[in-house]
């Protein structure tokens, strides 16, 4: 099967699996999260297809919407390129990308990812921030039933994957627990320059948002 045929087969299946999907992690994400890629890739060595085929397969099953349950996109992802007879690399760097793409607290960091997974995983971070992160971050929030913000409540810093899962913490907590490290956390140099501004946008949401609570932005 060529290349663009195999994408277009995932993407067909990703589709489907997505189609009841959360508003922040639907086929909508999917697409601009491949946006992303492409500008980065424009500058990088590796092996472009992996990376676009990863990412389409990336959230068919999240482990957010199951039960924390971290093996069961690996496992659908799996059984299509099976089905599909990749090559034994391509599937291995897929999967790859499939359970090391998300943040998860930071708790997945490692240094000897491949390249490909790097990109992968800045293209998804890039669509965390700035503006569409910040709509992303309220509707998760609001699905979830989380609060908006409580000044009682301070942001966390977590121990382990099932603890970051596991929180309750308000939208706006979830900027300093998540959002805002993200920018330091890119691994692309097209990346940290497109992270910059999307960061300095949420910072002056911030900064705009306590004066409002604060009622200190009158006239």
């Amino acid at each position: 099967m060529k290349k663009k045929e195999l994408r277009s087969k995932a993407e067909k299946f990703a589709r489907n699996m997505l189609k009841d999907a959360e508003g922040g992690h639907d086929w909508n994400h999917i697409e601009r999260v491949l946006k992303n890629a492409k500008m980065i890739l424009k500058k990088e060595n590796c092996n472009k297809h992996n990376v676009l085929l990863g990412i389409i397969l990336h959230d068919i099953a999240d482990p957010k919407f199951q039960g924390g349950d971290e093996s069961k996109g690996i496992k659908i992802a799996s059984a299509f390129l099976e089905e599909t007879g990749v090559d034994k690399t391509t599937k291995k760097q897929v999967l790859e990308i499939v359970k090391g793409i998300s943040f998860k607290g930071g708790h997945n960091e490692t240094k000897d990812n491949s390249r490909e997974l790097q990109i992968a995983q800045d293209a998804d971070r890039l669509d965390a921030i700035g503006a569409i992160g910040i709509a992303r971050a309220f509707n998760y929030g609001g699905f979830s039933g989380r609060k908006i913000y409580d000044p009682k409540q301070k942001p966390r810093e977590y121990k382990n994957v099932k603890e970051y899962r596991s929180s309750d913490s308000s939208t706006i907590n979830h900027f300093y627990e998540k959002l805002l490290k993200l920018k330091d956390a890119m691994n692309t140099k097209t990346a940290r320059k497109m992270a910059k501004k999307r960061h300095e946008f949420m910072i002056r949401y911030l900064e705009e948002f306590y004066k409002e609570v604060n009622g200190s932005d009158g006239m």
